[in-house]
C-alpha cells in the first residue's frame, strides 16, 4: 500500500523543482490523485476539484496529468470503450484488475511481472521500456449481482 502523504510530498517537491507553478488548484488535484485508490479518470478528477473550486477549468486537470505522465510520475491506463485512467500513486508498471461489470480498478501485487518480463525480453531479443498487465473479470461486489 502507498503512503498517499509520502507521494503528495514527492510529487510537490518534484514539480517544484521543475519550476512548475503550484497553484491552490494544482497542489488539490495532486491530492485526489495520491489520495485516489480508484484510478480516476481526468472526468471524474474534474468534477472532484470543482466542488472545492468551482471555477476550474478541465484544462487544468488535463495540464497536470499530461505534465505528470510526461515526468514518468502517472500511470495513463487507456480503454478503448471507457476513456483514460490515471494511477499516479505507482507510477511503475504493476498489475491492474478490472472489473468488467463496473471498471473498477485495483492495484495487482507487484512482484508477479518482473521477472516474467525480463524472461520475455532474453527469449524475443527485445529491449522492454515498458509493459502493462491487465487482468480481467469481476470484483467482489459485482460477483454478488451475477
Amino acid at each position: 500500500m502507498v503512503d498517499g502523504q509520502a507521494r503528495f510530498e514527492e510529487l510537490t517537491k518534484k514539480l517544484r523543482e521543475r519550476q512548475c507553478r503550484m497553484t491552490p488548484q494544482r497542489v488539490a488535484l495532486l491530492r485526489l490523485l495520491t489520495s485516489s485508490a480508484d484510478h480516476p479518470g481526468a472526468a471524474q478528477l474534474y468534477e472532484r476539484l470543482r466542488k472545492q473550486f468551482p471555477t476550474t477549468s478541465l484544462a487544468t486537470v488535463y495540464k497536470t496529468l499530461s505534465l505528470l505522465f510526461d515526468m514518468g510520475e502517472v500511470l495513463e491506463l487507456g480503454f478503448t470503450n471507457h476513456g483514460v485512467r490515471y494511477d499516479a500513486n505507482r507510477p511503475d508498471p504493476h498489475p491492474h484488475l478490472i472489473c468488467l461489470r463496473c471498471w473498477k480498478i485495483v492495484d495487482g501485487e507487484p512482484s508477479l511481472v518482473p521477472s516474467q518480463v525480463q524472461e520475455v525480453a532474453q527469449g524475443s531479443g527485445f529491449r522492454v521500456t515498458g509493459h502493462r498487465l491487465d487482468i480481467y473479470g469481476l470484483c467482489p461486489d459485482c460477483q454478488g449481482t451475477e
